[in-house]
C-alpha cells in the first residue's frame, strides 16, 4: 500500500473515532425568554470599535407614520398565511440568534477541519482562499484557525450587539406586536425596543464574516441569514425598517473585521521552506533535538508562524485581541528539560507507562477531548461547553455575545502565545524520542512543548469561571481532564500539560482584567 493510501485510511480512522464532536445546524434550542434585557448595555465598554455609535442609525419613522402602519398591516397578511416550514424556522432562531449562529460555526469548522491529503509526488496542496472549491477546500480550520475564526465572529457579533442596544434605546421605536394588537407574538414577548433588529444585526455581522472566512459556503450561510431575518418579520418582533436598518448596522460592523483580518497576519502564518528550516537550524545550534513531521509523507508544520516571531528583524504572527507582542513574550513559558537530559527521559518513560497501560477508563478520556480531525477543535469543544451555560442562564442577546467574545479572545490569544511557545523551543514528540511508545489519538503535526489542548483549556477554563464563578470547580476539573487526555493518549509529556495549563491561565488574565472594567458586571 502506498504512502497516500496509508494517510487515507488513517484519517478514515481518526474521522470515524472523532465525529462525536460534530454538530449540526438543527441542534434544539429552547425559545429565549431573557432573564434581564440589558438596557445600559449600549454604554458598555468596546473591544476595537471606537465607540458604539461608530458606524451611524439614521432614525426611524414614527409607528403613526402611514408607511410604517402600512409594514405591520404586512406583517399581519403574512402572519395569516404562514406555511409549516416557516412556523419551523421561526421556532429554529427562537432560541437565539448568538448561541444559534455559534451552533453554525462550529458545524462549519468540523466540516473544513481536515488536513490534505498528500499528492503523488509526497508535496502537499495549500488550501487557496481565492478558490476554495478546490482540492484541497478553503480553509483548513485546524485550531489556530479555528480560534481566530470563533473570536473574528464572536467579538464582531458582541460589538454589533453593544451598538444596536444604544441606537434601541436611543430611538426607542417598540416591537410590532407592541405597537398593534393585531400582530401575533410568535415568539415570547419582551419589552426591547425594536429599531434597529438584533435579528437583522446578528445575520448581517455573522453572514459577512462567515463568509469570507468560509467561502465555500456562502450559499448556505446567505441562506441562514435570510432565514433568521424572516423569522423575525413573520413572528412579529420586528418590521421591514427595522430589519432594514439592522442588516446595514450589522454589515457596516462586520467590514471593520474583515480589513482587521486582512492584515492581522494569517496570511503569512504558514511560512516558506526555508523559514520551516531555520526552525529546524535554530534548535540544532541550541543543542536540542529538533521536532519532526511524524506524518507519511513528511508533512510541513501547522501555521509555524501563527505566534510571534522575527525573522530577518521582520516581527511577523498573527495578532492577538489583548495580548500585547511584550506580553506574549514575558508570558512565555521556561524551556523544558533538554532534549539529552535524564529529566526529559523520565518525562518519556512516564508517556510510555501510560501508552503501555491505557485503561478504559483513560481512553474514554482521550477520546472525549480529541477534538481532532473532522471536529469543531479544542476551542470549539469549549464553546460548546460555554453555550449550555449561556442557554441555562437566559441570558440577552448581547449578553450571550459577551460570554462568547470574552472566551474566544482568550482562545485566540492562546493559539498565539501557544504557537509562539511551540516553535520558539520546537520541542519533539514523545513517538519522536521513543518510537515504541504507542498513542491512543492521532499525532498532531507541529511541537510538543507546550500542549495546546492545554493552553487552550486553561484559558477558557479561567474566564468560565470568571463569568460563571459558581461552577468554577467543574471548569478547572474539565481542563485538567483535558489536559491530562493529551498524557494518556501518548502524544504529550506531562510538563507539557502542566505548563500549558498555567500558560492558558496567564493568558486568560488578559481578558478578564478587561472584562472586570467594561461596565457589564456579571
Amino acid at each position: 500500500m502506498n504512502r497516500k493510501k496509508i494517510f487515507m485510511l488513517s484519517l478514515v480512522v481518526i474521522l470515524v473515532s472523532q465525529c462525536n464532536r460534530d454538530v449540526s445546524f438543527d441542534e434544539s434550542l429552547p425559545a429565549l425568554q431573557p432573564s434581564r434585557l440589558d438596557e445600559n448595555a449600549g454604554t458598555w465598554k468596546m473591544i476595537y470599535m471606537s465607540s458604539p455609535g461608530q458606524v451611524a442609525v439614521a432614525a426611524p419613522l414614527p409607528v403613526s407614520d402611514p408607511s410604517y402602519q402600512s409594514e405591520l398591516t404586512s406583517i399581519k397578511d403574512l402572519q395569516s398565511k404562514l406555511n409549516p416550514t416557516q412556523k419551523s424556522i421561526i421556532d429554529y432562531w427562537s432560541g437565539g440568534g448568538v448561541l444559534r449562529w455559534n451552533q453554525i460555526l462550529r458545524e462549519l469548522v468540523a466540516r473544513y477541519n481536515l488536513p490534505p491529503a498528500p499528492l503523488a509526488d509526497g508535496s502537499y496542496p495549500v488550501p487557496d482562499a481565492e478558490n476554495p472549491f478546490a482540492d484541497p477546500n478553503f480553509p483548513f480550520a485546524n485550531p489556530p484557525y479555528a480560534a481566530r475564526a470563533y473570536s473574528y465572529v464572536a467579538v464582531a457579533q458582541y460589538e454589533a450587539m453593544k451598538a444596536a442596544w444604544y441606537y434601541k434605546y436611543f430611538y426607542n421605536r417598540p416591537a410590532p406586536y407592541t405597537v398593534d394588537n393585531g400582530i401575533q407574538a410568535l415568539v415570547p414577548k419582551t419589552a426591547l425596543p425594536a429599531y434597529p433588529s438584533e435579528d437583522a444585526v446578528l445575520s448581517g455581522v455573522s453572514a459577512e464574516l462567515l463568509k469570507s472566512l468560509f467561502p465555500a459556503a456562502v450559499e448556505e450561510i446567505t441562506k441562514k441569514a435570510a432565514e433568521q431575518r424572516s423569522a423575525a418579520l413573520w413572528s412579529g418582533k420586528a418590521a421591514a425598517s427595522d430589519l432594514s436598518a439592522g442588516l446595514s448596522l450589522g454589515k457596516s460592523i462586520a467590514a471593520l473585521f474583515t480589513a482587521r483580518a486582512a492584515s492581522d497576519g494569517m496570511k503569512t502564518a504558514g511560512g516558506n521552506k526555508a523559514q520551516w528550516q531555520m526552525l529546524v537550524d535554530n534548535a540544532v545550534a541550541r543543542g536540542e533535538i529538533p521536532w519532526l513531521s511524524l506524518d507519511l509523507p513528511s508533512r510541513p508544520p501547522m501555521l509555524p508562524f501563527f505566534g510571534l516571531r522575527t525573522i530577518g528583524g521582520t516581527p511577523v504572527g498573527v495578532k492577538a485581541w489583548m495580548m500585547t507582542d511584550a506580553d506574549i513574550v514575558n508570558d512565555r513559558p521556561l524551556p523544558p528539560p533538554p532534549t539529552a537530559s535524564a529529566e526529559m527521559q523520565d518525562q518519556v518513560n512516564e508517556v510510555k507507562y501510560y501508552s503501555q497501560n491505557l485503561t478504559r477508563e483513560r481512553l474514554a478520556i482521550v477520546h472525549k477531548w480529541a477534538d481532532g480531525a473532522g471536529t469543531y477543535t479544542p476551542p470549539g469543544h469549549w464553546n460548546d461547553i460555554a453555550a449550555e451555560y449561556i442557554r441555562d442562564a437566559r441570558y440577552s442577546e448581547v449578553r450571550a455575545a459577551r460570554v462568547f467574545a470574552l472566551l474566544n479572545i482568550a482562545l485566540h490569544d492562546a493559539a498565539v502565545a501557544c504557537w509562539e511557545t511551540k516553535y520558539y523551543y520546537f520541542n519533539p514528540r514523545p513517538t519522536q524520542m521513543d518510537p515504541a511508545i504507542r498513542t491512543g489519538t492521532g499525532i498532531p503535526n507541529f511541537p510538543s512543548y507546550a500542549s495546546g489542548h492545554s493552553t487552550f483549556s486553561g484559558a477558557s477554563a479561567a474566564v468560565l469561571s470568571y463569568l460563571f464563578p459558581s461552577s468554577a470547580q467543574y471548569f478547572s476539573d474539565q481542563a485538567t481532564e483535558a489536559s491530562l487526555s493529551r498524557l494518556y493518549g501518548g502524544i504529550h509529556y506531562r510538563i507539557d500539560c502542566n505548563t500549558g495549563l498555567t500558560h492558558g491561565n496567564k493568558v486568560a488574565s488578559h481578558t478578564i482584567t478587561f472584562a472586570g472594567n467594561d461596565g457589564a458586571g456579571n
